[in-house]
């Protein structure tokens, strides 16, 4: 398993794919596959059942997942894709934007 550059909360950007350009605020990752799941990106209709939550059933729109590869994060300074670094500031393990040098 490699170290993810990307953490839920996080605002991307998409690189490549049908969603490329769109922006959001990530909300959960699988570090196993790679993937995360981007807030109103790469939305799929998934056919549901009736249940207790759902008495209806129907079709829901719903995210799926889109690989990891495919997103950079945003500055939070400029708002622009930046890449991630990895450094010790005061006894601390951060992550820093390579375009402000600001921690993330």
């Amino acid at each position: 398993m490699i170290k993810l550059k990307i953490k839920s909360g996080d605002t991307v950007k998409v690189n490549a794919g049908e969603n490329k350009g769109a922006q959001g605020k990530v909300l959960k990752v699988d570090r196993e596959k790679n993937k995360a799941i981007v807030e109103g990106v790469n939305m799929v209709k998934k056919h549901q059942k009736p249940s207790a939550n759902n008495p209806q059933g129907g079709i829901v729109e719903k995210e799926a997942f889109i690989h990891i590869s495919n997103l950079s994060l945003l500055d939070p300074k400029s708002g622009e894709p930046t890449r991630v670094g990895f450094e010790v500031r005061d006894g601390k393990k951060v992550r820093f934007s390579k375009k402000s040098n600001e921690v993330i």
